[in-house]
């Protein structure tokens, strides 16, 4: 379940609570069930996948990226799995770990893992929303965030792309003055 920590001590767990205190930053989060089915949920619990399985998986929870392919003209999608054992985890993480925009949206349905989204408001305050399996989230293109993992680091999301371009990090000046405990 989704935790939304707001920089005056304010936490929300329930959704309806936390895409009310993200709408003004036209921030959408949804809940995306990934099925029981066994193929699915074994290649979920794999720490690791090797390109195929991720291909399988990928395809196990094509519904969703066909979805957004009509609703919304998405291209294209891959998946990410990222744990301790990633080679260079920390340098591949700390281009997302200072606030910056992109120019096109930012998309991703974490289905193991957890991982956090930081952002900045629009009156300067900050909110870092926890993420978990089964959660979706879409950052509007030129929403100022940041991101990094939870202290398990550990994370099996689809990214879905328009153009993989538009993921160009474009950091900014802003401090983070808060970072949530998880």
């Amino acid at each position: 379940m989704a935790i939304l920590r707001r920089e005056d001590g304010t936490t929300y767990n329930r959704l309806e609570d936390i895409t009310l205190h993200l709408a003004p930053l036209g921030v959408k989060l949804d809940y995306w069930p990934v099925g029981d089915h066994p193929q699915t949920l074994a290649l979920l619990s794999s720490p690791t996948l090797s390109d195929p399985e991720k291909i399988e998986l990928l395809a196990r929870l094509d519904h969703y990226f066909q979805h957004l392919q009509v609703s919304a003209g998405y291209q294209d999608r891959d998946l990410i799995v990222l744990n301790p054992q990633t080679p260079n985890l920390d340098t591949l993480l700390s281009k997302f770990e200072r606030p910056h925009t992109h120019a096109d949206n930012e998309v991703r349905y974490v289905i193991d893992g957890e991982g956090v989204f930081g952002f900045i408001c629009a009156d300067g305050s900050q909110m870092e929303l926890t993420m978990e399996a089964q959660e979706y989230i879409n950052v509007p293109a030129g929403a100022e965030h940041w991101f990094h993992l939870t202290p398990t680091k550990r994370i099996k999301a689809i990214r879905y792309f328009t153009n993989t371009e538009g993921w160009i990090p474009q950091y900014t000046q802003t401090p983070i003055r808060f970072l949530a405990t998880v």
